[in-house]
């Protein structure tokens, strides 16, 4: 069971509802403490005992109306809700007793046996391993990330990929049972680490060796663009674009919701890039650009500003102009 991010409070009361038990994570992305409670809550979610437990999570000061509900004063709280109501809370960075309380109400529940796997759910699977193996150009299924690998065999194959200047991404395959088990029948493959390339199996690390010794493995491997390049790249990539923290149909601060609104009423075509999913991207446009906030508005290439001349520009009657790139 994956962890699920709400920002609709409609969305929250019905999930609450409906399941035997419930547990909302209230979250603020500026809280340190938050970085630690967020990756026991995922691993909790991991657990097969727990698998029928849903878990949940908001930004609280995005949804004030449910935060006010549950008494929320602080954040990380965790509540958990049995059909609708409440049966315990934990309130602050308490790991331990985060998990005693989780199991405790989750042993109380006489969940279901887990359905047998039918013909649709193969299908199903079949589906989803085939959009991850095509996600990057380079797909590389790992215990363990590029940043952490968790075994030797992942370590080496990093470096190498790392030493060619490889653009890739990669599966933590100790995050999913499910792909972990599936992707060695679907591939025939049985042992990780499994380098994909354009949606085709090249092996594992002893044929990544090789084909690096004889000169293959280099040829076959797209380069990382630099960091110039891959921003240029990205303010190019539409006629109008928004850096934001969110997207349009999700923003994740104020001022990215006011924009949102602002640039609909225009009826002009655009795109966002939320800078929350790249550290690289949020940091390195600020000084691309010399400009150290967000959001941020490209117009065919060019930085337009922020939300401040969006309004000035759209008191002015100038901003459809504007975002046209021609002058009024």
């Amino acid at each position: 069971m994956v962890v699920l991010h709400f920002d609709k409070k409609e969305d929250i009361e019905e999930a609450i509802r409906s399941n035997d038990l419930a547990v909302l994570h209230f979250y603020a992305t500026w809280a340190e403490q938050n970085e630690l409670m967020t990756e026991v809550f995922e691993e909790l979610s991991k657990q097969q005992h727990l698998q029928n437990v849903k878990f949940m999570k908001c930004v609280a000061e995005d949804l004030p109306e449910v935060s006010i509900k549950h008494n929320i004063a602080a954040v990380p709280t965790f509540v958990l809700f049995k059909k609708g109501s409440v049966v315990d809370r934990v309130d602050g960075a308490d790991a331990p007793s985060l998990t005693k309380k989780i199991n405790q109400q989750a042993s109380k529940v006489s969940f279901l046996a887990p359905k047998p796997v039918l013909q649709s759910d193969e299908e199903g699977l079949k589906t989803r391993l085939k959009n991850l193996i095509n996600a990057a150009p380079v797909m590389l299924f790992m215990k363990g990330s590029a940043l952490e690998p968790r075994c030797g065999f992942s370590k080496t194959i990093i470096a190498i990929l790392e030493e060619l200047n490889t653009d890739y991404k990669t599966f933590d395959i100790l995050s999913d049972e499910t792909v972990r088990q599936g992707l060695k029948t679907y591939s025939d493959w049985p042992t990780y680490p499994q380098l994909y390339v354009k949606g085709e199996l090249i092996g594992g690390l002893d044929i990544v060796k090789e084909m690096k010794e004889n000169g293959e493995l280099e040829k076959l491997l797209p380069k990382k663009q630099s960091l110039d390049e891959r921003l240029k790249a990205l303010i190019n990539s539409s006629d109008v674009i928004v850096f934001m923290k969110g997207d349009r149909t999700t923003p994740r601060c104020g001022f990215s919701r006011q924009l949102m609104e602002i640039l609909t009423e225009t009826g002009i075509k655009f795109q966002t890039f939320d800078i929350l999913t790249d550290e690289e991207v949020r940091q390195g446009l600020k000084t691309f650009s010399n400009w150290p906030t967000y959001p941020q508005v490209y117009v065919k290439g060019e930085l337009i500003g922020g939300l401040d001349i969006i309004k000035d520009l759209k008191e002015a009657g100038e901003l459809e102009s504007s975002l046209k790139g021609s002058s009024s």
